[in-house]
C-alpha cells in the first residue's frame, strides 16, 4: 500500500520557447485529493443538486425526457464558487484558489445528486405501485390487485434510496483501470465535460463561461418570469391558459396538435440533437395524426363503445401498449447491440495483446510530450485507485444490509431474490458501463425492466407486481449510479482529478440525493395532482411499468381487440428502423427516425413534440446564420429556460399548498353563432 502524499502533486508540463530552441518548463500544481473536495464545493453542489433535481422531477413527470445537465453543472458550478470567492474577497476574507479539480468534484456531485431523481424511480417504477396508477388501469382488470399498492412515503423512500443507491457505485470502483485505461473506453459526455471544465481555467475560457453563464442566468429570468405570467391565466382545471392555446385551430387541438409555450420544452429543442426532436414530432403525427383517431373510429367494434377515456380496455390500451412495444423493440436492439460491440472490442483487444507484444514495448520507447503527459495522467490516476478490497467489502456490507431491509419495505421481495439481484447487478451494472464508454447510450431503464421481468415472473401473480417494481428500482440505481461513476472518472482523468475525490464526490452526492430526491418529489406529490390523465402531470412512465409487472406476474393480459397484432408490428418495426439505421450510410441513416423517441408522444400527447419541433427549428436557422454562436450559446439558452420553467415549479407549488389559485381562466371555444 502506498504512501499517500500530502504535498501538491506536480504533474502537467507546458514548454514555452523562447527563441525558437528549447524554452523554460512551467509546471501545473494539482492538488492532493482532500483539497479538490471543499466545503463551498459541497454547498454549491446541494444548492445546484437541489435546483436539477426540481427540474428533472418535472420532466420525468410530464414526458419522462430527461437531457444530460452534465455540462451545465460544470458551468453553473464554475459561476458560483468564482461569486462566493468574489463576495469572500470583498469582505477581506482569504480564499484558496479554485481548480478545475474542484469543479469537476462540484459537477460529478451534482450530477449524482439529481440522478437519483431521474433513476431513483420516483416517477416510474415506484410511483407504479400507488393507488390512482392501480385505479387507472381498473380495479378489474386481470391481474391489477389491490395489493399490489403501495402510496409514496417519504420516510421509507428516503430509506429505500439509502439502502440500494450506494452499491452501484462499489459494484464496479475496482474496474476503473481497466474501463478508463486499459480499454481506453471514450465516454464523449464525460470526455466533452472535461473539456469544457478545463477551459473554464484558462483565460479565453473563462471570458468564453462569462458570457455563456450571463446568457444561462438571462434565459433562466426569461423563463420564470414567462411561467410565472402563464400561471396567471391557468385558472382552475385542466383547459385553461396558454397550455391550451389552439394554435393550429380547435379542430387539431382537440387531437393535442397546440403549441403551448412551454420553455421546458422548447429548451429540449434546442438541447436535443435535429433527429431526435423531429422523431418525436414524426411520432406524434403517426400517432395522434392517424393512429388514434382511426382506432377510436372503430369503438363498438374493436372494444365497446362509452368507456371512460382512460380505461385500458379501451383507447387508452392501445396508447400504452403500442408505446411500450416500441420502447422494448428498440431497448432490446440496443441491448443486443451494445453487448456485441462490447465482446467485439474486448476481444479485439485481447487478440492484440496476445499477437503483438512489441506494441507495447515501441509506445514505452517512445519519448514524446504526448506519450509522457499520458503516462502522467495515468500516475495522477493510479496513485488514488480504489482499492478492490474496500470496494468488494463496501458492496458485500451495503448488499447485507439492503437484503435484510429490502423486504421489510417491500415484503414480496423476498432476501433471496434481493440475493439474486445483487449477484446479477455488477454483470449488468459492467455491460452498461462499457456499452456507455463506447457509444455514449447509457441505459439504465432497459437493464432495469430485465431486473422486473424476471423477478415479477418468479414471483408470480401473488405479490409479482410489487416485487417486480422493487427490483427494477433497484436495478435502476445500482446500474445508472455505476455508468455515472465510469464517466466521470474518465472526467476526472482528463482534467487530473483524483480518483479518489471523484469517487468521494460521488458517495457524497449521493448521499445528498437519497434526501433532496425524495424531498423535491414529495413537493410535486404534496402540491399537484400526480398521474391524472387530465393534468400536467400525466406520468405516464408509471402506467407502462406497471402494466409490464402485471404482464411479467400474469404471462397474459386481457387486451382490446388487434391490440396484441398492432403491439407485435410497432415492435418488430422498431427493430426493423434500428437495422436500418445501423446498416445503411451515414448520410442515409441520419434521417432515419428514433424509434425511443417515437414512442413518447404516444401517450403522452402531441403538444410537447410540437414545442420540441419548435426549438429545433428555432436552432437550425440559428446553426444557418452563425454556427459558431450556436455551439457557443444553445446550451446556455436552453439550460436558463429548462431551469427557469423548473425553479417556477416551487413558488407554484407552494401557492398551490396554500389554496392560492390563479386569479384568470384563459379559455379558447368555438364562435357563438346566432
Amino acid at each position: 500500500m502506498s504512501t499517500e502524499k500530502t504535498e501538491p502533486f506536480i504533474f502537467h508540463q507546458e514548454i514555452i520557447d523562447d527563441d525558437g530552441g528549447g524554452g523554460l518548463v512551467e509546471w501545473e500544481r494539482v492538488p492532493p485529493w482532500k483539497d479538490q473536495v471543499t466545503i463551498r464545493g459541497l454547498v454549491v453542489s446541494a444548492f445546484l443538486g437541489a435546483m436539477f433535481c426540481i427540474v428533472t422531477h418535472k420532466l420525468s413527470l410530464t414526458s419522462g425526457m430527461i437531457p444530460s445537465f452534465n455540462v451545465s453543472a460544470g458551468l453553473l458550478g464554475f459561476f458560483f464558487v468564482n461569486l462566493w470567492n468574489g463576495v469572500l474577497t470583498k469582505l477581506g476574507f482569504q480564499i484558496l484558489p479554485f481548480t478545475k479539480q474542484e469543479n469537476t468534484v462540484i459537477q460529478t456531485c451534482v450530477v449524482a445528486c439529481y440522478g437519483l431523481a431521474a433513476n431513483g424511480g420516483s416517477a416510474s417504477c415506484l410511483l407504479a405501485m400507488d393507488e390512482r396508477t392501480y385505479n387507472l388501469i381498473g380495479a378489474d382488470y386481470p391481474g391489477n390487485r389491490a395489493e399490489d399498492i403501495k402510496n409514496p412515503g417519504l420516510g421509507w423512500m428516503i430509506g429505500f434510496l439509502f439502502v440500494v443507491s450506494f452499491l452501484g457505485l462499489f459494484s464496479l470502483a475496482p474496474l476503473s483501470k481497466v474501463m478508463i485505461l486499459d480499454s481506453k473506453l471514450t465516454y464523449p459526455s464525460g470526455t466533452a465535460t472535461a473539456m469544457l471544465i478545463t477551459s473554464f481555467h484558462t483565460d479565453t475560457g473563462a471570458e468564453l463561461a462569462g458570457k455563456q453563464v450571463r446568457c444561462l442566468g438571462k434565459y433562466l429570468s426569461i423563463g420564470f418570469v414567462w411561467s410565472c405570467f402563464k400561471w396567471f391565466f391557468s385558472g382552475i382545471g385542466d383547459s385553461c391558459g396558454f397550455d391550451h392555446f389552439p394554435t393550429f385551430g380547435l379542430n387539431l387541438s382537440k387531437k393535442t396538435f397546440y403549441f403551448d409555450f412551454s420553455p421546458t420544452y422548447v429548451g429540449f429543442g434546442l438541447i436535443c440533437p435535429h433527429i431526435v426532436s423531429c422523431s418525436v414530432f414524426l411520432g406524434a403525427i403517426i400517432s395522434w395524426g392517424f393512429l388514434w383517431p382511426f382506432i377510436s373510429a372503430q369503438a363498438g367494434d374493436w372494444y365497446p363503445s362509452g368507456l371512460d377515456s382512460n380505461n385500458f380496455k379501451g383507447l387508452d390500451g392501445y396508447k400504452v401498449f403500442i408505446a411500450t412495444a416500441l420502447i422494448l423493440g428498440d431497448g432490446l436492439y440496443n441491448l443486443i447491440k451494445i453487448i456485441y460491440i462490447s465482446a467485439k472490442e474486448m476481444f479485439n483487444k485481447c487478440i492484440k495483446h496476445s499477437k503483438l507484444p512489441i506494441a507495447n514495448e515501441a509506445i514505452d520507447d517512445m519519448t514524446s510530450s504526448g506519450l509522457a503527459e499520458q503516462r502522467k495522467r495515468d500516475e495522477i490516476f493510479l496513485k488514488d485507485r480504489i482499492p478492490t478490497w474496500f470496494a468488494a467489502s463496501g458492496y458485500v456490507a451495503l448488499a447485507a444490509i439492503s437484503i435484510a431491509t429490502i423486504p421489510i419495505i417491500f415484503p414480496s421481495l423476498k432476501w433471496y431474490l434481493v440475493l439474486v439481484s445483487y449477484i446479477i447487478a455488477p454483470a449488468l451494472a459492467f455491460c452498461n458501463s462499457y456499452g456507455a464508454g463506447l457509444t455514449d447510450c447509457s441505459m439504465p431503464a432497459t437493464y432495469g425492466k430485465i431486473g422486473l421481468f424476471i423477478i415479477a415472473s418468479l414471483v408470480g401473480s401473488d405479490g409479482g407486481v410489487l416485487a417486480g417494481l422493487a427490483a427494477c428500482a433497484v436495478m435502476l440505481s445500482i446500474v445508472s449510479s455505476a455508468a455515472d461513476l465510469m464517466q466521470d472518472f474518465k472526467t476526472g482523468y482528463i482534467t487530473l482529478s483524483s480518483a479518489k475525490s471523484m469517487f468521494v464526490s460521488q458517495l457524497l452526492g449521493t448521499a445528498m440525493g437519497c434526501v433532496i430526491g425524495p424531498l423535491t418529489f414529495w413537493l410535486f406529490w404534496t402540491a399537484f395532482d400526480i398521474g391524472s390523465p387530465d393534468g400536467p402531470y400525466k406520468a405516464p412512465g408509471a402506467l407502462i411499468f406497471r402494466e409490464m409487472a402485471i404482464l411479467a406476474s400474469q404471462g397474459t393480459l386481457e387486451l382490446p381487440k388487434y391490440c396484441l397484432e398492432l403491439c407485435c408490428g410497432f415492435f418488430v418495426g422498431a427493430l426493423v428502423v434500428n437495422l436500418l439505421r445501423d446498416a445503411t450510410p451515414r448520410k442515409v441513416s441520419q434521417f432515419i427516425p428514433i424509434p425511443m423517441a417515437m414512442a413518447i408522444p404516444f401517450y403522452f400527447g402531441a403538444f410537447f413534440a410540437v414545442d420540441m419541433f419548435v426549438g429545433t427549428v428555432i436552432l437550425y436557422i440559428w446553426e444557418r446564420i452563425n454556427r459558431k454562436d450556436a455551439e457557443d450559446y444553445s446550451g446556455a439558452v436552453a439550460s436558463g429556460l429548462i431551469s427557469g420553467d423548473g425553479i417556477w415549479t416551487i413558488p407554484s407549488a407552494i401557492l398551490s399548498i396554500l389554496g392560492i389559485n390563479p386569479p384568470i381562466c384563459m379559455y379558447f371555444g368555438p364562435s357563438v353563432t346566432s
